[in-house]
């Protein structure tokens, strides 16, 4: 089930896709009830380093990974895609 939103393509919503040539690395058609929101997320300069537990910990108490909760939000998808 694809979904297209203004020109671009996902594989369906809250599926994050890498974003070629764009100013963020992640980009994510996110659905939370009946509201539906363009996010994208990460910096495409910065590698991911999550296998690494310590920057794992780190990034997710920096970030208060806790506390986000709203799919609409690229906070969100930042902390589940660590």
């Amino acid at each position: 089930m694809a979904v297209t939103h203004r020109g671009e393509r996902f594989s369906g919503y809250n599926k994050p896709k890498r974003t070629p040539g764009k100013s963020k690395k992640f980009a994510v058609l996110a659905k939370e009830g009946d509201k539906v929101r363009l996010v994208r997320f990460g910096d495409p300069n910065m590698t991911i380093k999550k296998s690494n537990p310590k920057r794992r910990a780190s990034f997710r108490a920096r970030h208060k990974c806790d506390e986000k909760k709203s799919k609409l939000t690229a906070g969100y998808w930042s902390c589940k895609k660590w």
